[in-house]
């Protein structure tokens, strides 16, 4: 018996994977961003992705992932500097995490932030990220900030109670001996702190 075929099957759009400076993004690449974040946080009115969220993610590294020249996932690590009880250290900051929403649920999202943890590991004392999303990235090595969070304001240091339980920290080779339920701070920033 022969089996007929509705012609050659296309094999599906091989994923690549993009490191780029935020000096290297093109304006078709910023507005492709833009797109892809605005797309995967439009139905939370708290979760929208705003100017400052964008503000926020430029100025470092940025990792993409593209399916035949479409960029369908996304996330950028920029510097900061948090402090363990009271100890600076340096910190690969995590911001604008998604993947568009067609494209979900399909590992996209994973392979991006391998590749942000790759370059938290090689480049920084410690990784960091605000989450509502715990588990995804506990399966990557990602573990909860156990202690109070605070951001350091010009008029001293203020508790954000809202943000406890969803700080997450990715250690590095080079994070020195921390607590995990020690008090973290980050600097003040427009819009969200965390």
């Amino acid at each position: 018996m022969t089996l007929e075929s509705d012609g050659p099957r296309e094999d599906p759009p091989v994923a690549r994977i993009r490191r780029l400076l935020t000096d290297g993004l093109g304006e078709p690449e910023i507005a492709a961003i833009r797109e892809l974040l605005d797309a995967a946080f439009w139905d939370d009115e708290d979760e929208r992705f705003t100017e400052d969220d964008w503000l926020h993610s430029i100025g470092g590294l940025h990792v993409v992932l593209d399916l035949a020249g479409e960029i369908v996932a996304h996330a950028s690590v920029v510097e900061r500097e948090l402090r363990v009880a009271g100890q600076p250290l340096r910190t690969g900051y995590v911001e604008a995490v998604a993947t568009a929403p067609a494209y979900q649920r399909r590992g996209y999202g994973t392979q991006v932030m391998r590749a942000i943890a790759e370059e938290i590991r090689a480049e920084y004392e410690l990784g960091a990220l605000g989450t509502g999303e715990i588990a995804f990235y506990e399966r990557l090595g990602w573990r909860v900030w156990q202690g109070p969070t605070s951001v350091r304001t010009a008029d001293g240091q203020r508790r954000t109670l809202d943000e406890d339980g969803g700080i997450m920290v990715l250690l590095t080779p080079t994070t020195p001996a921390i607590e995990l339920d020690a008090p973290i701070s980050c600097e003040w920033r427009p819009g969200d702190v965390w």
